[in-house]
């Protein structure tokens, strides 16, 4: 579900300090998102917050989520119900994220 390889690039690119700012940046950018798109409430607005979602997981190699979300703004961009889109996404995002978080610094940090 994690591209951890894409992830150990990012963290070699930033740095263990660097890349603990990613984190917290994305997480809060994911909360907002799942908001917005939980709120949603036409093919536009649905398309949008799947656009932005899919863009935040692609960022940090959650190509599951990604797909999810590439699936859910194609649906609202042909103007169908994402219904069921939407609530793959609500559902799986969230412990995603959690995951990453609990586990990125033992996956990646330099063991001292």
């Amino acid at each position: 579900m994690i591209d951890w390889s894409q992830v150990a690039d990012l963290y070699a690119d930033f740095g263990e300090d660097g890349f603990g700012e990613v984190v917290q940046v994305f997480v809060q950018e994911v909360e907002t998102g799942l908001a917005q798109l939980n709120a949603a409430q036409s093919p536009d607005e649905n398309r949008i917050a799947f656009h932005f979602l899919k863009g935040a997981a692609l960022n940090l190699g959650f190509s599951e989520v990604a797909d999810l979300c590439a699936a859910g703004e194609l649906r609202a961009s042909e103007g169908k119900d994402a219904a069921r889109e939407k609530e793959q996404v609500l559902r799986v995002f969230p412990p995603t994220c959690t995951l990453f978080e609990q586990q990125w610094r033992q996956r990646l940090a330099p063991k001292h």
